[in-house]
């Protein structure tokens, strides 16, 4: 049925199944997705009656069951583009991907990870005709979004839900409008929470706050924010300080905003069990806690220990949390960070709490349901309670929530990031698709960890993600504990001036920043959108995820190690675009482009938003288009309050116009550039307007006079033109040469991942897999990719888990990080297959000698040998080592941690099939028990499995461990000594089956 608006249609599998759907937890006003939209009915977002007949859908899903599941399928015209799906790693497009949505605590995610902290069942489709088209699933449930099959839509969830479709529209504007109808606008934000934050986990004490906030200003570093992490807490007691370091909130608020800062504080859900703590007793005295399934009060794990979380389903526990927020903003307190909120619960194998848990949730959200319901919905609910509670504390002011979890809907109270990321190119590539496909999803405020969380950054990497993350929409600088410092002034003199650079940068542009969330707040379109928003006809532009538009404003960024001298020229939209900057070029920093027949505004640079001044001047930079006009707008209000709601804002549109030259030639002319409408009750500021006029790449003419008034600028001549065009071309190169590429200490390769490391893992890519193995640090498989069905089964680090060997029976054994030497190395396009030899000393005369092999005659197998063997062993010992046992120790990761299971026939002949519990847990097997050679790890939900095989001689012992989100299936040769002769042997393999896919 059509509803919402012209071109929205709801699609149900049956009448029985519309009736049966649960309530909408994903429209601003759910009520809109139960009422028919028809012809006469009045438009509210247009303010207009329609009165023109309504077309019939263009496309129409259809609809399927599948093993209890609802299955929908949607044809679109081949050489369709997807995008959106909400927080996913990876690429810009998503055709050929597949998610899951189902919020995770994912840290140390990577381009593959199918479950990231948030749920966006929604599909952002650019058809070939550069029309948009919108696909919601819209269901809280886990759903999986497969965009594999050419141009088709592939959407498996839970009986029963609608699917709701946007359009084509014209425009990919006029999608996002439409969706932003449908889900709601991001409420206009503070201004100071587009400048720019800095966060660690954590500042500590109160004193090393105040130290960090006095370096930025001493600095002359911008900055607005300071965060507060978990540490501020009594013993992670959320609504507590610690006594001894964080004793005087109110006291270090002040401290903050005597220096013109915000202070953010981290609240978390998990509320420790401990009578005597205010949040406990009064959230057992109101009964607020989620339950099991046996109507107890759920107990996790998490930061405090064992604690019971908010059932935020409940409107009562949304009131009693947000009275909490309200005496806790009370300190001092400008913004509350929602961390931990997906919900994450320690020492589970699925890192939540169990979906039999139960929620006793409003009617109108579904009422009593499982917490399989509720989940992707948790943070949403959280962010919504605290973003309640911060305007119940202060009703004038606008409220700042960020939130790690959140789901379809969740901007219309928090901001987000993009998690715990790494400190790696890998994830500074990454950043920006990411930030661009939460933006084509409705969530037009975020951004990355600058610099990456986990890990320690370099000082290129640090001032490369600088340059760029300071061009997005959300920019904040945060670490991991136990990494290296990473303010921008901690990597020197010479990266603390490029982050100088990149910052005024920001500052500079801050009205067109806030004039773009003024844009985004009313009528739903992104701050940060795709290149091809300036033109979705050309295919050229649909891949491009290393520059992005803030508006008229083109950014093209080098994400990778790679400098501005060794890319290709950027990628640029059909049209005019001039390539300007503020005098600040760097070869760190990413290059600016105006669009032809645009007008952005600009400020002068300040160290924090408060710092500005009546009547400080304001400055329009202007491109004229092939007409030689151009138009742009700058929104104002005060910055923090809701007056602007009733009119108390000041909202100017501008237009610049060439007044070609009286005397018949085409030379010259004048250009006038005025004021061609206003919106608002304000007046007018007297202040100063300054005129930059983009006349080529690099090359401008200024003008200058009062805002309000005619600015007039005579157009140089061409042969004028040229000759700036030549002059601001010199003095690029000059300055370029000048600053000169940032190069880090022993610099050679491109890093993919870890901590700042200037080695890179070897590749072994033959048939349908891809591995990434450490030679220097354990010989460890650090990722193992089945491509075809973008699996990867092994997810590492440089420094931790993936596969690891060891010599002993003991975990961290010798064998798992001394460096290892290539001995042997066949590259795939001398046999058709890929093989890499490693050999490592474990002391005492021994060596770990690994063979890995990517056989051309089966292209979905790993094939491994690994030996203990005798190298040097002193005749003493009668030639024979000390006692050793090979183990095989892989860490699988698992996409489904509580839909997996393994199945295998035993020695005896018994066939078992082990699923997991929520907790931690091992099984050994031994003698009979025992595989027979082969046992199979199985993900239930998509039919994906991993089979190992091995010679059960060589094998005394198998151990299964489930762990957080992953399973090791462990190999362990028999404990003995070695000599020359009599080395310990386990020859094995690894087969990735998808079923979907035919090879």
């Amino acid at each position: 049925m059509p509803i919402l608006e012209a071109g929205v249609y709801r699609f149900d599998a049956s009448e029985a199944a519309r009736t049966e759907a649960a309530p909408c937890l994903s429209f601003v006003n759910p009520k809109l997705r139960e009422v028919t939209f028809s012809c006469g009915t009045a438009n509210s977002h247009s303010n207009n009656f329609l009165t023109t007949k309504l077309e019939d859908p263009t496309f129409v899903p259809q609809f399927l069951s599948e093993n209890g599941q609802q299955l929908v399928l949607l044809k679109l015209p081949s050489g369709t583009s997807f995008y959106g799906t909400g927080e996913v790693g990876g690429s810009l497009e998503r055709t050929g991907k597949r998610i899951f949505t189902w919020n995770t605590d994912a840290w140390g995610y990577n381009q593959n990870t199918t479950s990231l902290y948030q749920a966006h069942p929604w599909v952002f489709a650019v058809l070939p005709n550069g029309e948009a088209f919108g696909v919601l699933a819209d269901t809280s449930c886990r759903c999986e979004v497969d965009l594999r099959v050419d141009s088709t839509i592939k959407i498996v969830a839970s009986p029963s839900f609608p699917v709701i479709t946007f359009g084509p529209f014209h425009s990919p504007e006029a999608l996002l409008t439409a969706l932003g109808h449908a889900i709601g606008t991001i409420q206009m934000p503070p201004k100071w929470a587009l400048g720019y934050h800095q966060c660690r986990w954590s500042y500590e004490p109160a004193a090393r706050v105040a130290e960090i906030a006095e370096n930025f200003r001493e600095k002359k570093v911008p900055c607005d924010v300071i965060w507060m992490d978990i540490d501020y807490m009594n013993e992670f007691r959320c609504f507590t300080s610690h006594p001894e370091t964080f004793g005087d909130m109110k006291a270090l608020s002040k401290t903050l905003h005597d220096g013109g800062f915000k202070g953010v504080w981290m609240l978390d859900p998990g509320i420790k069990c401990e009578e005597g703590y205010e949040a406990y007793d009064t959230g057992s005295e109101k009964d607020v806690w989620v339950q099991t399934a046996g109507g107890k009060h759920y107990v996790g794990e998490c930061w405090p220990g064992r604690v019971v979380f908010p059932d935020f389903t409940q409107s009562k526990v949304r009131t009693w949390w947000a009275e909490l927020v309200k005496k806790f903003v009370s300190n001092g307190i400008d913004g509350i960070w929602n961390d931990m909120n997906e919900p994450a619960v320690f020492k589970t194998v699925s890192k939540t709490m169990p979906e039999s848990n139960i929620h006793r949730g409003d009617e109108d959200l579904g009422g009593h349901q499982s917490h399989s319901y509720y989940h992707n919905v948790y943070g949403m609910l959280q962010a919504r309670s605290t973003f309640e509670g911060m305007l119940l504390a202060n009703p004038g002011r606008r409220p700042f929530v960020l939130t790690r979890a959140g789901f379809l809907g969740s901007h219309r109270y928090a901001a987000t990031w993009t998690g715990d990321n790494l400190a790696n190119w890998e994830h500074l590539n990454m950043s920006i698709p990411m930030a661009i496909n939460l933006s084509l999803s409705g969530q037009p405020f975020s951004g990355p960890d600058i610099g990456g969380f986990a890990g320690d950054s370099s000082p290129k990497l640090f001032a490369r993600w600088m340059g760029i993350g300071t061009m997005m929409p959300f920019a904040r600088g945060h670490s991991e504990k136990g990494t290296i410092d990473q303010e921008p002034w901690s990597f020197g003199p010479e990266v603390e001036e490029i982050c100088r650079r990149a910052l005024y940068r920001r500052y500079r542009l801050l009205p067109h920043f806030y004039t773009l969330f003024h844009r985004a707040h009313t009528i739903g379109l992104p701050v940060m959108t795709p290149l091809f928003f300036a033109d979705p006809k050309d295919p050229k532009l649909r891949k491009i995820d290393d520059s992005f538009l803030l508006g008229p404003l083109l950014v093209s960024t080098c994400p990778t190690p790679k400098g501005q001298a060794q890319m290709k020229a950027p990628v640029l939209p059909t049209g005019i675009w001039h390539r300007f900057s503020f005098k600040d070029d760097h070869p760190e920093l990413p290059l600016l482009y105006l669009k032809g027949g645009s007008i952005v505004p600009m400020g002068p640079v300040v160290h924090y938003v408060g710092e500005k001044t009546a009547g400080e001047p304001l400055t329009l930079i202007v491109a004229l288009d092939h007409h030689g006009k151009a138009k742009g707008d700058v929104y104002e209000d005060d910055e923090e309050g809701f007056s602007y709601q009733n009119g108390e804002f000041l909202h100017t549109h501008y237009e610049a116009e060439l007044i070609p030259a009286h005397c018949g030639t085409k030379e010259g002319g004048e250009i006038i550039v005025r004021v061609a409408s206003t919106e608002g009750n304000w007046k007018r500021p007297n202040r100063p307007l300054f005129v930059r006029l983009l006349v080529g790449d690099v090359a401008e003419v200024e003008g200058k006079g009062v805002d309000g008034e005619e600015v007039r600028i005579r157009l140089p001549t061409a042969s004028e033109i040229l000759e700036l065009i030549k002059s601001g071309c010199k003095q690029e190169i000059s300055n370029l040469e000048m600053a000169g590429e940032l190069k880090d200490k022993g610099e050679e390769h491109e890093l993919l991942k870890g901590t700042g490391a200037v080695k890179v893992p070897i590749e072994l890519d033959q048939g349908n897999i891809l591995l990434k193995i450490v030679p220097w640090i354990g010989g460890r498989i650090m990722s193992m990719i089945h491509k075809p069905s973008g699996c990867e089964w092994i997810e590492g680090r440089l420094e931790s888990s993936g596969y690891e060997e060891y010599s002993g029976t003991e975990l961290q054994s010798a064998g798992c990080a001394e460096e290892y030497t290539v001995v042997k190395r066949e590259m795939a396009q001398v046999e058709g297959q890929d093989l890499l030899g490693l050999e490592g000393d474990i002391s005492g005369g021994l060596a770990l000698c690994r063979e890995i092999l990517l056989p051309k005659s089966s292209p979905n197998t790993v094939q491994i040998s690994s030996r203990i063997v005798a190298k040097s062993v002193g005749a003493g010992s009668g030639g024979f080592s000390r006692l050793v046992c090979l183990r095989i120790h892989p860490v699988f990761k698992l996409a489904h941690p509580m839909g997996t299971m393994i199945k295998y026939t035993a020695l005896d002949g018994t066939f078992h099939e082990i699923s997991p519990n929520m907790d931690f847990q091992e099984t050994w097997l031994h003698g009979s028990e025992r595989p027979n050679g082969e046992w199979r790890l199985e993900d239930t939900e998509t039919g994906l499995s991993l089979i190992n095989r091995f010679q059960v001689n060589e094998v005394e012992a198998c151990l299964i461990h489930w762990g957080p989100g992953s399973c090791n299936l462990e190999l362990f040769s028999p404990e003995r000594p070695v000599s020359k002769d009599t080395p310990l042997e386990i020859s094995h393999e690894y087969e990735m089956v998808d079923p979907h896919v035919y090879y």
